[in-house]
């Protein structure tokens, strides 16, 4: 097996969805061009949700149409349903993401409608985005807990994930939406799809109550090797009560690299990035990270050192 991590980079749409403020276009794809040569395996654009939904992401078409796309970079897009889709197409995104929740009460406050509505709306999507050789992904959210229902059976997980897996779908995420998730859950879950699931598996981790680079770790021990995160811990979901950031990515890819594991990124180029955050969305974004430093960074020693010990 491979000790390549891929990251999708998902702040440019999880991120940017939950921000107060709209972003401009322009900053938008001058975000996500800097984010294009840091070296992700993928990043989520945008969505393509009713603007009345996501007023923030409401320039979806313009924001596809103006990237500069590099070489190597799978870039997706969310889409809600088969309208979505159809919008979608003509962005020419490399592969679309779907979502539904495992959960009854979170599906119904997100999506409007029952699981099982939602199956049969990702399968009309998985067989017309077939027709045209477009690759879907599905998300199914609160898959390690939901603030409604509270605790959720990975049998669940699992029959969900094999009804859109067998369904067509080319990659299943199993998503901890509101950072309900701990490691030996996430060991369970992720042992479980990687066993019965002929795709790849993703697992999408927040951070909300810390344990979001140990339920990484977790999960990469299983031998998970996608992962989905968010530039400066960006995001949540808008539905979902205490649902803050995303795992950060740079902590993320700071820790696999300091493992000597390969994840693509640059991380010191991606810090560069996250440095900019709190311009592009007005308000203070902290990084514990950008703040520090990776863990080898040098300091020159003070200079009364030199004189009191001149053979040093």
């Amino acid at each position: 097996m491979s000790d390549r991590i891929e990251i999708n980079e998902v702040s440019p749409r999880d991120g940017l969805q939950m921000e107060k403020a709209f972003v401009p276009t322009e900053n938008k794809i001058a975000y996500i061009d800097a984010l294009s040569e840091c070296g992700f395996a993928c990043i989520e654009v945008t969505s393509y949700t009713s603007p009345k939904a996501i007023p923030t992401l409401a320039d979806a078409d313009a924001v596809m149409a103006g990237i500069r796309r590099v070489p190597g970079v799978r870039y997706t897009a969310l889409v809600p349903n088969l309208r979505g889709m159809e919008r979608a197409v003509a962005g020419r995104p490399d592969e679309i993401n779907l979502v539904m929740s495992v959960s009854e009460t979170h599906n119904r406050a997100n999506l409007r409608m029952t699981r099982e509505q939602s199956v049969a709306g990702l399968q009309e999507v998985l067989r017309e985005a077939d027709k045209i050789g477009l690759p879907c992904n599905v998300s199914l959210s609160t898959a390690f807990g939901c603030p409604f229902d509270g605790e959720i059976d990975p049998a669940e997980v699992l029959r969900l994930a094999k009804a859109l897996a067998d369904s067509g779908a080319a990659g299943i995420t199993a998503c901890d939406t509101t950072g309900m998730a701990h490691p030996a859950q996430v060991k369970q879950v992720s042992e479980m799809l990687q066993k019965d699931l002929a795709i790849p598996v993703t697992i999408h981790l927040h951070n909300t109550r810390g344990m979001g680079l140990a339920n990484a770790l977790a999960a990469y021990e299983t031998g998970i090797r996608r992962f989905d995160a968010a530039s400066g811990g960006l995001g949540g979901c808008p539905y979902a009560p205490g649902a803050s950031g995303n795992v950060s990515t740079e902590e993320l890819a700071h820790m696999f690299a300091s493992m000597g594991v390969d994840t693509g990124v640059d991380v010191e180029k991606l810090l560069g990035v996250v440095r900019t955050l709190s311009g592009l969305v007005g308000r203070n974004v902290t990084s514990q990270l950008a703040e520090a430093g990776t863990r080898l960074r040098r300091y020159a020693p003070p200079a009364w050192l030199a004189e009191k010990f001149p053979q040093a």
